[in-house]
């Protein structure tokens, strides 16, 4: 549910900045998500992947105890880092950071989905929330910096 929640929070972030500053609703809205949801989102999923693996294994509906989670966690690590200085760094590095987003949660969800299809796993870790954010976030993230 985090990602739901880290999602609004970006956009009520952007529509606040949006008023009050004036800001470019387009490039605004990307610049928070990107933040937010990216940054954020990758920083407490290294959390839970690193410091709670076995538990996120088991919201997943996968084997605890396996060391792969750790990578995980420094994937979502480096995705947070990247997202965070979003806030810094402009231009290019949005473009960068929209390719690695893309690139880590397609492939997610084609993990995700292959686990539903061959050992029909529907744990809310792997069926839920996270399931449609993995492809809905590329979708928004390419469009808002596409039109903007």
């Amino acid at each position: 549910m985090y990602t739901i929640y880290l999602t609004i929070l970006a956009l009520v972030i952007a529509a606040a900045d949006i008023f009050l500053n004036q800001a470019p609703v387009l490039e605004t809205i990307l610049l928070w998500l990107l933040v937010i949801k990216v940054g954020l989102g990758g920083l407490w999923a290294f959390l839970g992947h690193y410091f709670k693996s076995d538990d996120v294994a088991a919201y997943i509906g996968w084997p605890a105890g396996n060391l792969f989670q750790k990578e995980v966690a420094f994937t979502n690590l480096a995705l947070a880092t990247c997202g965070l200085l979003s806030f810094f760094f402009r231009g290019e590095f949005w473009l960068a950071t929209i390719i690695f987003t893309s690139v880590f949660l397609i492939g997610a969800f084609s993990v995700h989905l292959e686990d539903m299809l061959k050992n029909g796993n529907k744990n809310p870790g792997n069926a839920g929330p996270v399931f449609f954010a993995d492809i809905i976030i590329p979708l928004v993230l390419w469009s808002l910096y596409l039109a903007s």
